[in-house]
């Protein structure tokens, strides 16, 4: 029985034998709210530490939250999770993705989707009005995610919606990612999991609709946030003038930067944010200015199912190769000495998501082939990857002190968290070159909402390490919990209002909509009580799965080691410091000893272990994870 928010069920398919289950949301949604939250419990109960991505015991597990399917909130959001290819060791990871395909999993009835076992042939499913077909998808093996999406609204209907693998996916690319509609991607690898259980589609289609406990609650909310993220992108859209148009998710609140870029040639697709500037810089270069190769390039990727944030460094590091002559052209049988071209371009995508001669060495991504290559390889990297998932480097730690902790305890990059801090800091930076239309976050706006979003004004002092690992874990909690409604990135949650008298936002808005949704009143720390519990069980999954604890939570030596020097959006690598005063921190580096001492008191403030990073039993037990505990003591990953 559905309840209020949710569709009721979370569907089991086991493609080995063929049978399904149905799950009740309720015996997840108390604890664990939805997205990453039922996910992670989900993922704890199934997948044991021996048993590795491709193999058919894996789970792929896709979830809404509560506030999908209802308008004008920004709910859209679906999350992917399941054990990793992208990193080594393989870990639990997850992926966020935007568009429709969420919307109407639920309005076909279910919550969440768990996906287990391996077909024997290439399959697809059909969720559809509470029920799932596995049918026969031989005609669509070697289809692009487009190619395939578009192949399977012919069969079913235009009104379905589909996430996909590509050539990348079925040739088990350790980076691969799914593609849905509205070009919404999801990274991880998870395009190569779908592959390895010979998945090549999910289509959902159904009229279920939600339902609010609180319908008139809901609409004075939603009017209440639209006033307040009244003009919130505007001065960044379009992004390039006279090819992007705004795009807005099903239910979006004004739509945002995801914007859709038409081509000269009449072709268009997503392009947004990192991945519109995969190519960029190399293709300007090459062809002197703007060309429509940059959002070829990204098109290109997301077809074949490459993710972009690895994609991009990989290309960089490529052409430190070339330049050092750590690799030829004929090395590569690609054209590294035409890096920026079209033609390049083409023959990178085609090659690495069919693992055709070094594309399959690329295909185990760049510290894997830099490994293989050996001749200086690996130190040509430099500081262009952040995270073990070989992703490029967002909103650098020496800069943005805080993001170093985000960076640390999560197995990819958790944007997220860190869009908290560097973007409203950029908009200060806007403010402070007085520049992107009427300037209102100010140095003083900004402290405020330091106080009032990360805990304590010293949060907005880049000066100082003082007050970095509270606001880490102010954001940490907020995040999990949004992470789990879901709420959509660009727009959640409200820190800063264009439009106001003091322009500081509301961090109590995402615990009213939870209230309003499920009839649940949960208050602003209530909700941040769900993201504490949903982080600790995924640090509880990390753990098992060989984390490490303090020896796992560490950034690149780079980033310790290499004194910054500029950066794209902030190219004089101004912040403000000490009252205020503006700095930069060209130059700078996160001294490992003062990063240690961070990391102590925010296991301090977790409850955790300080010497060893380690989960306690108490903090366990208090955030009703009690069995989590038992589990983590018999295999010695547990003190106090």
């Amino acid at each position: 029985m559905a309840e209020f928010g949710y569709a009721g069920h979370i569907l089991e398919v086991d493609l080995s034998s063929g049978r399904t289950n149905k799950l009740a949301t309720a015996d997840y949604a108390d604890r664990f709210i939805g997205g990453r939250g039922i996910a992670a419990r989900l993922y704890w109960d199934r997948v044991t530490p021996q048993i590795k991505a491709f193999d058919p015991e894996n789970c792929l597990i896709f979830m809404t939250g509560p506030v999908a399917g209802f308008p004008r909130l920004a709910g859209a959001r679906w999350q992917v999770c399941s054990k990793s290819p992208a990193m080594e060791p393989q870990n639990f990871s997850y992926g966020n993705l935007g568009g429709s395909w969420g919307v109407w999993l639920k309005f076909a009835g279910y919550d969440g989707l768990v996906v287990t076992g391996k077909a024997d042939k290439p399959v697809y499913l059909y969720v559809h009005d509470g029920k799932v077909d596995i049918k026969d998808a031989s005609h669509l093996r070697g289809k692009t995610g487009v190619e395939t999406r578009e192949m399977l609204k012919a069969e079913l209907g235009k009104q379905v919606r589909v996430l996909a693998t590509s050539p990348a996916g079925e040739h088990l690319v350790i980076f691969a990612n799914i593609l849905a509609d509205e070009d919404s991607t999801g990274s991880s690898g998870f395009g190569s999991v779908l592959g390895s259980k010979n998945i090549k589609a999910i289509a959902a289609v159904g009229d279920s609709k939600p339902t609010a406990a609180h319908p008139n609650r809901m609409k004075e909310l939603a009017d209440r946030i639209f006033r307040l993220r009244k003009g919130t992108w505007e001065p960044y859209t379009p992004a390039v003038a006279g090819k992007t148009r705004v795009h807005a998710c099903y239910g979006c609140i004004s739509g945002c930067m995801r914007e859709d870029y038409t081509a000269d040639g009449g072709e268009h697709s997503k392009f947004f944010c990192q991945a519109s500037d995969t190519y960029r810089r190399h293709a300007v270069k090459y062809y002197g200015g703007w060309h429509d190769v940059i959002f070829h390039a990204t098109r290109l990727c997301n077809e074949y199912g490459l993710d972009t944030a690895v994609v991009q460094p990989m290309i960089d590091w490529l052409a430190r190769c070339y330049q050092q002559g750590v690799l030829r052209d004929e090395d590569a049988g690609m054209p590294l000495s035409k890096i920026g071209s079209a033609e390049f371009i083409e023959a990178f995508v085609g090659k690495v998501a069919w693992r055709e001669g070094f594309g399959d060495v690329l295909a185990q991504g760049t510290f894997k082939a830099a490994e293989l290559i050996g001749k200086g390889a690996k130190e040509l990297i430099g500081d262009s990857i952040a995270t073990r998932a070989n992703e490029g480097m967002d909103y650098d730690p020496r800069l943005y002190i805080t993001t170093g902790l985000l960076y640390a305890l999560e197995p990819r990059r958790p944007i997220q968290q860190i869009h908290e801090i560097t973007l409203s800091v950029l908009q200060w930076l806007e403010w402070f070159k007085g520049s992107k239309g009427p300037p209102f976050l100010t140095t003083k706006v900004l402290q405020n909402i330091a106080q009032k979003f990360w805990g304590g004004r010293i949060a907005a002092d880049f000066s100082t390490f003082e007050g970095k690992a509270l606001a880490a874990r102010v954001i940490q909690n907020r995040e999990y919990a949004k992470e789990s409604l879901i709420l959509c990135d660009f727009l959640w949650p409200i820190i800063w209002v264009r439009h106001s008298d003091d322009h500081v936002g509301d961090p109590t808005l995402e615990s009213q909509v939870f209230s309003a949704v499920t009839g649940r009143e949960t208050d602003e720390q209530g909700l941040y009580r769900f993201g504490e519990r949903i982080l600790n069980l995924q640090r509880a999954i990390l753990m098992r799965e060989g984390w490490g604890g303090r020896a796992g939570d560490k950034l690149l030596d780079f980033v310790h080691e290499q004194p910054l020097q500029t950066l794209r959006f902030n190219r004089d690598c101004q912040v403000p410091g000490k009252d205020g005063e503006i700095i930069s921190k060209k130059g700078a580096v996160l001294e490992r000893a003062a990063f240690e001492l961070m990391k102590d008191e925010l296991y301090q403030l977790r409850g955790w272990d300080v010497p060893s990073g380690f989960q306690t039993r108490a903090k366990l037990v208090e955030l009703g994870l009690g069995d989590v505990a038992g589990e983590l003591e018999r295999q010695g990953l547990l003190r106090g």
